[in-house]
């Protein structure tokens, strides 16, 4: 990834989101409080440490993870997925392996298709895949029209 690439990618909007729905203190102070304060955090304490798996030519890791915009995405979704699912009794722990980390961490590990399929020992970003803009009102924003 180039460094105009890398700057170019909304980090902000990956992040953008309602901490009280993901366990995090409301303005009424009635929701618990994150465990972990960043999706970097969470990766570090909780899902390297318990997610311990070969690695070989089933799996790909990049140790530079954070080059990665969909590697920041999917980890940020598995944190505030944890955060939110921790607090459910019963299933909660299990319904984030079934539907969040197995599913996020077998595209991430993927070595043919996954985002790190190109590094091998060392980062090496990925070529993005290339696209023409529709013709002008194809698709409409749709944030402009208050009935959608």
């Amino acid at each position: 990834m180039t460094t105009q690439e890398f700057e170019s990618f909304d980090i902000d909007a990956v992040n953008d989101v309602d901490d009280s729905s993901a366990g995090g203190t409301s303005q009424d102070g009635d929701a618990p409080a994150l465990v972990y304060g960043s999706a970097e955090e969470f990766l570090h304490e909780q899902l390297l440490p318990s997610y311990k798996r070969k690695q070989g030519k089933q799996t790909r890791w990049c140790k530079r993870w954070y080059l990665h915009p969909e590697a920041i995405s999917r980890v940020t979704a598995m944190w505030r997925s944890w955060e939110k699912l921790r607090l459910e009794a019963g299933t909660g722990a299990s319904d984030w392996w079934l539907h969040h980390a197995d599913p996020h961490l077998r595209v991430l590990l993927d070595p043919e298709s996954g985002p790190f399929f190109n590094c091998d020992g060392e980062h090496a970003a990925p070529k993005p895949f290339i696209a023409e803009y529709a013709p002008f009102g194809w698709f409409p924003d749709e944030r402009l029209d208050p009935s959608v």
